[in-house]
């Protein structure tokens, strides 16, 4: 009886998929820009799991929408676009940062350098993680000219 109770458990274990071990780190969300209703927020999201996962959505109660999004050169002009995911490697990492991936957070209430920014990440993998980002100031992007 034991030995099949065992087998039980552990055939749903095996068949139970593990999630990915992933983690926000250094995150912030950029004050807003004078004037402009949207900003973006940045992290490091590492991978310690023993499969790739996707980030795939990304939300927040103080932002009307929130997108994935990179940046691309095309014909010497650099433009912001959608995308569906951001794959983060087994055993890896992904920067979102300035000039790269990055979430985009659109119609963003009133912010405060200091005040905690609430965001909600979603995983292919069904994970969610709560995070609770501080706001930062604007800073130049480096390499880039304006």
């Amino acid at each position: 009886m034991f030995k099949r109770a065992f087998y039980s458990v552990l055939t749903l274990l095996l068949a139970t998929p593990a999630l990915a071990k992933v983690e926000a780190i250094d995150g912030y969300v950029r004050l807003l820009p004078p004037g402009s209703p949207n900003t973006a927020a940045f992290m490091v999201l590492k991978n310690d799991g023993d499969k790739p996962v996707t980030l795939t959505a990304v939300a927040s109660p103080e932002a009307a929408r929130a997108e994935l999004h990179t940046h691309l050169h095309e014909n010497g002009v650099m433009k912001m676009r959608q995308v569906d995911g951001i794959k983060i490697p087994v055993k890896g990492e992904v920067a979102l940062k300035p000039g790269s991936f990055h979430i985009m957070l659109f119609e963003v209430r009133e912010l405060a350098q200091g005040t905690p920014f609430p965001l909600t990440l979603t995983l292919d993998d069904g994970q969610t993680i709560s995070l609770s980002l501080p706001v930062k100031p604007v800073e130049p992007m480096k390499g880039m000219q304006h």
